[in-house]
């Protein structure tokens, strides 16, 4: 295999990606309506309410609607690698994903240039995102916004990569609704995404600290918030990196005609 056809399979099937984008125009609308929601009204209401105090250690004062932009962005990256495992569900039902992984290139080549793909449109989305925060006037140094390109490719990534592993179990499109309820929510709710953690543990909510404190949600959350104040998180960043690499290599053996789906769904005539 050369470079070359390597190029080639991302740059055709980005381009796919990026198609079917731009064709179902109310999916970025979709994608920011979530965000926007949690920052114009829960944010102003939880803190009007609660009167949560926010010292990070990387900024002496920040408002409860600039803490809580890390966790709606990462949302917004949850988001895309659902959207991307549906259409991996969507194309394996209509036969397109049988034409795609029979291609004369190494399976694990598709599959991460379709996670690159859904990576590059889920990190643009991110960016209209943050413009549009400028509305709310919820802003972030130049800086921060270059400094945080990273982390949201690498958590992009992570969260592209688990929901394509998940996609490898979900059987029918309509099964999403399942997935969204045990896997999407629970993962963004026990996260440090709206509140910090040590809030949950200074409140008493020890079980739940630990189980956030091992979501893999809450140190790509962690990452992108100290990228955008231009800071470098080393541990969450291990985390990401590993998980990424252990969510990516189970989604290759679960798309293995000799273990995986294509084992268990194709009976011989």
């Amino acid at each position: 295999m050369q470079i070359v056809h390597a190029g080639r399979a991302l740059r055709a099937i980005a381009t796919r990606e990026f198609v079917k984008f731009v064709r179902q125009r109310g999916r970025l609308l979709s994608a920011l309506v979530r965000p926007l929601m949690w920052l114009a009204i829960f944010a102003a209401g939880f803190y009007n309410v609660f009167g949560v105090s926010i010292i990070p250690p990387y900024k002496t004062y920040v408002t409860y609607q600039e803490y809580i932009v890390p966790g709606l962005l990462g949302i917004i990256l949850l988001f895309h690698g659902m959207q991307s495992s549906l259409s991996m569900v969507y194309d394996r039902e209509m036969g397109v994903m049988r034409l795609l992984l029979t291609a004369p290139l190494p399976r694990w080549l598709l599959l991460a240039c379709k996670l690159v793909a859904g990576t590059l449109l889920s990190v643009v989305t991110c960016y209209v995102f943050l413009a549009v925060c400028i509305l709310f006037d919820v802003t972030f140094d130049w800086v921060g916004w270059l400094s945080v390109l990273p982390a949201l490719i690498v958590s992009g990534l992570m969260l592209g990569a688990l929901w394509l592993f998940l996609s490898v179990h979900i059987r029918q499109v309509e099964n999403f609704a399942g997935a969204m309820n045990f896997v999407m929510f629970p993962m963004f709710f026990l996260s440090s995404a709206l509140y910090p953690l040590w809030k949950l543990r200074e409140g008493g909510s020890e079980i739940i600290y630990l189980v956030s404190l091992a979501n893999p949600f809450t140190h790509a959350v962690e990452m992108i918030r100290h990228a955008l104040y231009g800071m470098f998180e080393p541990t969450a960043t291990l985390i990401v990196v590993a998980s990424t690499a252990v969510f990516f290599l189970l989604a290759v053996l679960g798309y293995d005609p000799q273990r995986g789906m294509f084992r268990r769904t194709v009976q011989p005539v």
